[in-house]
């Protein structure tokens, strides 16, 4: 089986543009390339990755269309791009152009917005439009009190593909659940809204148990269902918690229990659609893939 990895990212400190970083555990202040994911990610049986920015820059957007070109496993590009210029029609149909087919979306890095409500700006409408114009997927990297502006600017895009990134980054820390399932709840009857099954061992609290990740997962298979649900990695956001075969393993053991007979869809077949993705098989396989 030919698993899709939905998200992860590579960086190069060098290049500068990472400002998150300078506050980031020590451990991720250090260059992610594909060689450092090679062989975790051939030995967990997964063939594609959609290569995600990390940086609110086109440069960087750029810089991962350029490693897409050169690794066979980054089926494409979520790159940045200014929603909030007066030129952003413009800025996208530069890097769809630039991308030649690798550009799969855009992800503004909403969450460091102190704003709540900017996702619901008019001023961002045009960039919304091209979006569409382009069939580009959108990625919403929001914190919970962005939840409430991310379904007023659903309910105005009709066309919109649209996906949640690692479920809204429920506090997970402090044990915050109500406020966030009733959010992921309305959120959810946006029928068009995907959300990617990734980045919930990194809300966890220092020795807290894997276990506490429990009732949040159950809730997103329960509201979303295992059609709307992408696996995803975020690695090496991942590494300061958990390695990769390890959060894919646990990944599939919730799958297997809450949706049995749709773990192609979870862990491929659901970002393969979304993204507009070619998954055909490669022409050396990985052996003894591990979904049955």
């Amino acid at each position: 089986m030919i698993i899709v990895d939905a998200h992860q990212h590579y960086w190069s400190v060098r290049r500068g543009d990472y400002g998150w970083l300078d506050t980031a555990p020590e451990t991720l202040r250090r260059d992610y390339l594909p060689d450092d994911l090679r062989a975790q990610r051939d030995q967990a049986q997964v063939w594609r990755t959609v290569l995600v920015q990390a940086a609110p820059s086109e440069a960087e957007t750029r810089y991962l269309f350029e490693l897409a070109r050169s690794e066979p496993s980054i089926a494409g590009v979520v790159g940045w791009v200014d929603f909030a210029a007066s030129d952003v029609r413009q800025r996208i149909d530069n890097l769809v152009r630039d991308g030649d087919g690798r550009l799969l979306g855009l992800r503004p890095m909403a969450q460091d917005i102190a704003d709540p409500d900017w996702l619901a700006r008019p001023a961002l409408d045009a960039a919304f439009d091209a979006l569409q114009a382009h069939d580009l997927a959108f990625d919403a990297l929001v914190r919970l009190d962005q939840l409430p502006a991310l379904r007023q600017r659903l309910s105005r895009e009709h066309s919109l593909r649209a996906v949640l990134d690692h479920a809204g980054k429920p506090d997970i820390a402090h044990g915050e659940f109500d406020g966030w399932s009733v959010q992921i709840t309305k959120l959810a009857e946006h029928s068009r809204l995907h959300c990617k099954f990734s980045g919930l061992l990194t809300q966890l609290a220092p020795g807290q148990g894997e276990s506490a990740i429990d009732r949040y997962v159950e809730h997103l298979f329960e509201r979303f269902g295992a059609s709307r649900l992408l696996w995803g990695s975020d690695w090496p956001v991942l590494t300061t918690q958990s390695g990769y075969a390890h959060w894919l393993g646990l990944a599939q053991s919730y799958a297997k229990r809450l949706a049995p007979a749709r773990l192609c869809d979870i862990f491929r077949g659901n970002a393969s659609a979304f993204y507009r993705l070619d998954t055909a098989a490669p022409t050396h396989p990985p052996l003894d893939g591990n979904l049955a």
